[in-house]
């Protein structure tokens, strides 16, 4: 393991790695729902100067919770691979549609965070697999909290839907390094599989990560 003192010495490891999909080096921060992804997914970017994020949220849809893979590999994967801009569009969770189409250039390096990023037709365009180290039950406490009682009963459908995932298609044991959150911020180890020696300490500044 190497050991790592902020998310700028973890950037410049992640700026470093081969490119994984044509020009792109795409790294994926996968974990449970409300295991803090999309913070993280976003400090990282600041870090790596502003490099941008795709949430798997705006690809999937009420009908198809894991079943977008299809389209990410048309809208998304293939154009990057070729050099070329992708286009898509995000899902709209209250109108339950697909709003107006956004682009996405082949950037040096591409975020993309969600329950599934690390799964087993993504892993061959990774350049490195991130796993959000929070237990699955406190994950969707926060979620749950979060998301409040109106949505109780789409927490109960995706719970169901998430296990079945992961148990046929885990992220967690081909993880290149795994991410926790502490009290001052975040800490990660790095290795084969994510779990080759105990987390280096990392200090942020600001508060926990909301989700």
């Amino acid at each position: 393991m190497e050991s790592h003192q902020s998310l700028e010495s973890l950037a410049r490891e992640l700026a470093a790695l081969p490119c994984s999909l044509g020009p792109v080096r795409l790294i994926a921060i996968d974990g449970h729902a409300g295991s803090g992804k999309s913070t993280f997914a976003g400090r990282l970017a600041e870090a790596l100067g502003g490099a941008p994020v795709m949430h798997l949220d705006d690809v999937a849809s009420h009908e198809e919770l894991f079943g977008w893979e299809e389209r990410l590999r048309t809208q998304v994967l293939e154009p990057l691979a070729d050099g070329r801009p992708a286009h898509w569009a995000p899902y709209d969770w209250v109108e339950r549609r697909f709003g107006p189409e956004r682009v996405l250039e082949p950037a040096p390096l591409l975020l993309v965070e969600g329950v599934g990023a690390g799964r087993r037709v993504l892993r061959p365009h990774l350049a490195r697999l991130l796993w959000m180290e929070t237990p699955r039950a406190e994950s969707w406490r926060r979620g749950r909290t979060r998301d409040g009682r109106e949505l109780s009963g789409f927490w109960d459908g995706w719970e169901r839907a998430e296990r079945a995932h992961f148990s046929s298609d885990p992220s967690r044991p081909f993880a290149d390094t795994l991410v926790r959150q502490s009290g001052t911020g975040y800490e990660w180890s790095s290795g084969t599989g994510g779990t080759a020696a105990a987390p280096a300490s990392v200090t942020e500044g600001d508060e926990l990560p909301r989700a």
